[in-house]
């Protein structure tokens, strides 16, 4: 039942992010892909953070985030934002970014799409926050094609798990 559960959470195509954030001098990014739109007026976004990543508390305490989509040239932020070496306070280092004008948050420059976006509320939903946000600034890159769960060969449903698959389904 529970792998069942997994392989039907994973059909649920998603796109690709890069969440970020600036805290101090600390700059973090982390992968993420349970972000949708939320409403039409006000425009507002939700994003999915575990409540156990650095992201979480951060954004919690400067209630800002950027929000980098990556296209299918960018998948290279994709695979570095999931990788182990990753996995730390400020690994923005290898990255290159820019700060956005007004939140001061970071914007990848390989991203197709950035936004800043301040928070107006979040929501507890299981071991992780629901985030509402505002956008408060954006910019578009290079015309490419956003990169979805369908390009990848994995995909999340939380914690530690992930989907394996392959180009014409599941493994």
């Amino acid at each position: 039942m529970e792998r069942n559960i997994a392989r039907a959470m994973a059909a649920l195509t998603t796109g690709i992010y890069v969440l970020t954030i600036r805290e101090d001098e600390h700059c973090h990014g982390m992968s993420a892909s349970w972000v949708a739109q939320a409403s039409g007026e006000p425009t507002l976004l939700t994003v999915a953070v575990d409540k156990r990543h650095h992201s979480h508390r951060a954004i919690k305490r400067t209630g800002a985030f950027g929000l980098n989509v990556v296209g299918r040239r960018g998948k290279a932020l994709e695979d570095y934002f999931y990788s182990a070496q990753s996995r730390r306070m400020d690994n923005l280092d290898s990255v290159a970014f820019v700060l956005s004008p007004k939140l001061r948050v970071p914007w990848l420059k390989l991203a197709m799409v950035k936004i800043e976006a301040r928070v107006s509320r979040s929501v507890s939903a299981g071991d992780h926050t629901i985030f509402i946000a505002e956008p408060i600034g954006v910019t578009i890159g290079a015309r490419d094609r956003p990169l979805t769960s369908l390009d990848l060969d994995y995909v999340y449903v939380g914690g530690s798990k992930l989907v394996p698959r392959n180009r014409s389904g599941w493994k």
